[in-house]
């Protein structure tokens, strides 16, 4: 990829999320960022300043710019579907931050736009190209516990209401969207991250069975509860492969965001599945018989990774958000899809939508999408990487 010309970018959103990207995004010479857009003037030109970048006057030069091959959709996510459509409209690859639409039917229209385009779709989270969760697959694929059978993922954070929320700002100075965090709810903003796992390990989800709730009424947000989704889900998850997952999602349990796949020889986990170095710990199956449930047993896996990325990266252990648009990029230039395809964006966005429906609808969702398995990342294909 060094040997190719970068990949002209721009950013739509630059709220609390944009600050996230632009932590890392110099580092990836793929990406040439040429401008950025918010429909808040005032949350453009701060972004701008603090980032030394251009600010488009409105979102048609912006479109316009022959320069932007990819756009990064960081809007709010009600405005993903609106905004995708036009990028594409104009012919520009698109990255969107999760989900890719509110509805199913929105974001089964934006793949078929793009296929229509001849364009490249991908979206966030973008954990699964990290080292713990191909660490985790690699091992997976290499037989370390037979057939997996079972996964547990939670994405447990905490009890919001409680927290200091409104003191957590963004670089160039956007606050963090809780507003979002309610009425998009944690479901949608979160159950990606174990999501992508799951289902690039096990397979395509066949059938949702969910349940959800709004558990704590009175959180003093500002947000009316007849607005607010779920605090609290859980779904399980039949895999076409016959393993089956639980995934748990909440603003009330203690943070919590471990993945643990069982199988015939023995258990994987990782023990925090946001984090960008996180262990990933294997016990066996005769370990597992073993009379205490905290016997040392467990072996700490070497993390696989890029070995040349971590001695740029300075030992630093920022999460990068930007693995997704490198990767898209990668597509971008030399052909195929990127690992995060558009097909396996929508089956995400539909197994989550089906999840945080729940509270209002079925609880028992069958799932109509299917998507070719995502390849691993080259580094995490055979033997070697870094400890």
């Amino acid at each position: 990829m060094s040997t190719q010309a970068a990949v002209g970018i721009a950013i739509i959103g630059c709220g609390f999320v944009a600050d996230l990207y632009l932590e890392t995004l110099r580092k990836h010479a793929q990406l040439e960022l040429h401008g950025v857009f918010d429909r808040d003037s005032g949350r453009s030109f701060a972004f701008a300043r603090r980032h030394a970048i251009e600010v488009y006057p409105d979102l048609a030069s912006l479109l316009a710019d022959p320069r932007v091959e990819l756009v990064l959709n960081l809007t709010n996510p009600h405005a993903h579907y609106e905004v995708s459509r036009a990028c594409l409209e104009a012919g520009k690859h698109v990255y969107s931050e999760k989900p890719l639409a509110m509805r199913v039917d929105d974001a089964r229209a934006l793949v078929a736009l793009a296929e229509a385009r001849g364009l490249l779709l991908s979206g966030a989270p973008s954990r699964l190209l990290g080292r713990p969760a191909q660490t985790l697959w690699k091992a997976l694929r290499d037989g370390r516990i037979g057939r997996p059978y079972l996964a547990y993922a939670e994405m447990d954070d905490g009890l919001l209401h409680r927290m200091a929320y409104r003191r957590w700002i963004g670089a160039s100075g956007a606050p963090w969207p809780h507003v979002d965090e309610l009425e998009v709810g944690n479901t949608l903003e979160h159950a990606g991250y174990a999501l992508t796992w799951l289902v690039a390990m096990l397979g395509p989800v066949r059938r949702v069975t969910a349940f959800a709730s709004r558990l704590v009424h009175e959180k003093n947000m500002g947000v009316p509860l007849e607005r607010q989704a779920a605090d609290f889900s859980v779904a399980a998850l039949q895999h076409e492969s016959g393993a089956v997952s639980r995934l748990t999602c909440s603003i009330v349990a203690p943070h919590d965001h471990r993945l643990l796949i069982a199988g015939e020889e023995g258990a994987l986990w990782v023990e925090d599945c946001w984090k960008p170095t996180s262990p990933v710990r294997r016990r066996g199956r005769i370990e597992l018989l073993g009379r205490s449930r905290e016997a040392p047993f467990a072996q700490r896996l070497k993390l696989l990774g890029d070995a040349a990325a971590i001695a740029a990266s300075k030992g630093r252990r920022k999460v990068d958000f930007c693995l997704g648009p490198v990767d898209l990029a990668r597509a971008i230039r030399e052909g195929g899809a990127p690992r995060l395809s558009a097909h396996f964006c929508l089956h995400i966005t539909e197994v989550a939508l089906a999840i945080s429906n729940a509270l209002d609808g079925p609880a028992v969702v069958e799932i109509e999408s299917r998507f070719d398995a995502p390849e691993p990342m080259p580094w995490a294909a055979h033997d070697g990487g870094a400890a």
